[in-house]
Order: C-alpha cells, then sequence, then structure tokens
C-alpha cells in the first residue's frame, strides 16, 4: 500500500463512520470535494465502488462493508500509537465546535476556562449552547457535552462529572401559600413549572424514588417552558416547584430564594459526558479539551 491509498483509507473509514461526506469533511478538517475526489480516486485504483450513492443516503457496498471491516481496526492502532507518544500541550491551534447544554457550561466548561485559556492559548473554543440532542456530523461540531443518559449512539463518551444530585425547588413564598410537599403524589395538587424536550417536543417526567421502587408523576401547572433555564427562574419568581441540577441551583438555596423539597424522593441523574465520533480521537484540540476538563 502507498501512502495515497493509507490517506484514502481514512477517508473512507471516516465517511463510513459519519455516514456522509460532508460529516467526513468536519472531521478530517477538509472541504467537502476534497473529500469526494479523494474517495472516487481511491474506487478508481480499487477498480471498485464502495459506497452507493443517492440525493439522500451514502451506503457501504459489500467490497466496501468488507474493507471497512477489515480495515478500521488497523487505523486505530495506527493512532493509538502515535496518541502514546504525542503530548497533546505540542501544537495546539485552531477552533473546537462543540455543542452543550448551559448547566453543562456552568457547573464543567466556565469555572475551569481560564485555566484551560492560559494552558492552551491557540485553541478557540465555538460552544453553542442549546438543549436539543444534536447530530454532530449533520450539524458540524466536533464533540458534545450532555447527561449520561443523553448521549448519542456509538459514540466515544468521555466522563467529565460524576452522578448529578437533582433538585425539585420552589420560592419560600410559593411553599408559604400552598404547603410543603410530603410525598411526589402530592404534586399532583401543586403549580408545578413543567419542561418541554427540546429534540422531542414531550414534557418530561418527574422522576422519583420510593419504598416501592421507582415512579413517575406528571403533574399539572400552569406553566410550561422549554429551557431549564426558565424553569429555575418561574420557580424563582413563586410561580410553582421546578426542576434542575442541584449544583445549578446550589447558590439559591444556600440564599434562601429557593427552597429544595422531596429531598429523600428525588434520584440523582448521571454525570456529564463528552462525546465525540471513533474517528475523531485522533484531533490534538479534543485531546487537549479531554486532558483538561475529564474527571480525574
Amino acid at each position: 500500500m502507498n501512502r495515497a491509498d493509507l490517506a484514502a483509507l481514512q477517508t473512507f473509514v471516516t465517511i463510513a463512520e459519519q455516514g456522509s461526506l460532508r460529516g467526513a469533511a468536519k472531521s478530517l478538517g477538509v472541504n467537502p470535494p476534497a473529500v469526494s475526489h479523494q474517495l472516487k480516486a481511491f474506487e478508481t485504483r480499487l477498480g471498485t465502488s464502495l459506497f452507493h450513492r443517492t440525493t439522500r443516503s451514502l451506503t457501504l457496498t459489500e467490497a466496501g462493508r468488507a474493507l471497512f471491516e477489515g480495515s478500521g481496526h488497523l487505523l486505530q492502532a495506527i493512532e493509538r500509537t502515535v496518541d502514546a507518544v504525542r503530548d497533546p500541550r505540542h501544537a495546539q491551534s485552531g477552533r473546537l465546535c462543540l455543542t452543550l447544554p448551559f448547566r453543562a457550561w456552568q457547573l464543567i466548561v466556565a469555572p475551569r476556562m481560564r485555566a484551560f485559556q492560559s494552558a492552551y492559548p491557540g485553541i478557540e473554543l465555538d460552544l453553542t449552547v442549546d438543549e436539543a440532542l444534536t447530530d454532530l456530523a449533520e450539524q458540524g461540531f466536533h464533540a458534545g457535552i450532555r447527561l449520561g443518559d443523553h448521549l448519542q449512539d456509538n459514540q466515544v463518551a468521555v466522563r467529565l462529572s460524576s452522578s448529578e444530585p437533582a433538585a425539585y425547588v420552589a420560592s419560600p413564598d410559593y411553599l408559604d401559600r400552598h404547603g410543603l410537599p410530603a410525598a411526589p403524589r402530592d404534586l399532583l395538587q401543586h403549580a408545578c413549572i413543567r419542561y418541554r424536550r427540546a429534540s422531542s417536543g414531550r414534557i418530561a417526567e418527574w422522576r422519583f424514588l420510593t419504598a416501592d421502587g421507582a415512579i413517575t408523576v406528571n403533574p399539572g401547572g400552569g406553566l410550561i417552558l422549554n429551557d431549564l433555564r426558565t424553569v429555575v427562574d418561574a420557580a424563582r419568581q413563586g410561580l410553582g416547584i421546578g426542576w434542575s441540577l442541584k449544583r445549578g441551583v446550589q447558590a439559591d438555596l444556600d440564599g434562601g430564594d429557593l427552597v429544595q423539597v422531596l429531598q429523600a424522593f428525588t434520584p440523582a441523574r448521571p454525570g456529564f459526558f463528552l462525546y465525540f465520533p471513533q474517528s475523531a480521537r485522533h484531533l490534538g484540540l479534543l485531546r487537549a479539551f479531554i486532558e483538561h476538563f475529564r474527571l480525574a
């Protein structure tokens, strides 16, 4: 195999993993026409097509599937060997595009951002704050941060935090007017500030742990919001009971602006993870981010 075929093989594997030329181009840091040209030249040298192409899909041919299954692990082995001797602090410059929810920014990234900029002054973080479950390749992101139960399938995941305690909260004024719920079912008699998920459009269930096991409650209330920060603000304004990760509202709890209710029944959520496609493992920018922000 010559050098051109080795580079083309990496491009081919990346296309297969990403499912599109555009996604592969983003992952490899090149233009889509360059990916398309390299793939066509590779197929010409092989004398066979590797993908079935339509205007809407790109799927492996039998030859393509055989090549993918037989070569992917070899490229990963080469990549791991190179990564083992590469210092992520060397030659780190460029833009790293991430999608993350606000709480991940508040709790994971923001507290260590100044130190990251000092350690890696050549890296520009392009952060999109979004609650939706984003397709990385389709939207042009290198990686994303989400809670562990909201990760995109078939991605590498790196833990950034341990499990996150949750909290149902209300203002002292609201609780003075309506009383303190003693059990999850009491929420059916309260004004609850509900959250509509950005991706599915469904209203999130409220989950609890009882002596009889896990239960869900679908309370009523006169307010539905699609932003969790606004849910907390509405609770702070005395409009009802809302939900948040506890660390995100700890200052409000400490200051008395909010009160946690039903603490004994509230389960923790999985921690935050950075997730990204296997083909992105070689990105030095991503490795630098992981080295700095991962859970020790």
